[in-house]
């Protein structure tokens, strides 16, 4: 069964789960990385989201990613591979019932994805223009399409295109 596809108002709600998630996540992994950062819609305050919590764990090379897997296994977190992303290495949780819904990945600092992740977040913290046409894009294509994720992406591709051409990704 296909999972609905929701969009909801900016929630300040969010910052807090991501601290929730941090404070978790960063006694394992604390001498392994460089950071923990909150990206994703949830991230851009006044952005229309998924209510979905989305976190890269930033470490400087694939030299401790190994150990870095095996410190995520003791808090219930399992590796689920790139899927399909180059050095952007994704996993699932299961046992963490408690914690905020969210996604979580493992990049190296000098990842194409993060770099992606990071400027499009810092772009529309600093661009409300673009936050408040990406929200109605976003809205409209969970209006639209409410029960295909693939048509909700495609749909709202085109905006994100555009933002990505803006910020220089």
């Amino acid at each position: 069964m296909a999972k609905r596809v929701v969009v909801v108002t900016y929630n300040e709600q969010w910052k807090t789960d991501f601290e929730i998630i941090k404070q978790h996540l960063f006694p394992a992994v604390k001498d392994l990385i460089i950071s923990i950062e909150h990206i994703g819609s949830t991230s851009v305050e006044g952005l229309s989201a998924k209510p979905i919590i989305d976190i890269d764990i930033v470490i400087k090379d694939y030299s401790v990613f190994d150990t870095v897997v095996e410190k995520l296994a003791t808090l219930g977190y399992i590796h689920e591979g790139n899927l399909g992303l180059n050095d952007r290495e994704a996993f699932d949780y299961k046992g963490n019932v408690d914690l905020p819904k969210h996604h979580l990945y493992v990049c190296p600092e000098f990842s194409a994805e993060l770099h992606r992740h990071i400027t499009f977040r810092d772009y529309l913290r600093n661009n409300p223009e673009a936050v408040i046409q990406y929200s109605k894009v976003k809205e409209e294509g969970a209006r639209l399409f409410p029960d295909s994720i693939d048509d909700y992406i495609a749909y709202k591709s085109p905006c994100i295109e555009e933002i990505y051409k803006k910020c220089g990704v």
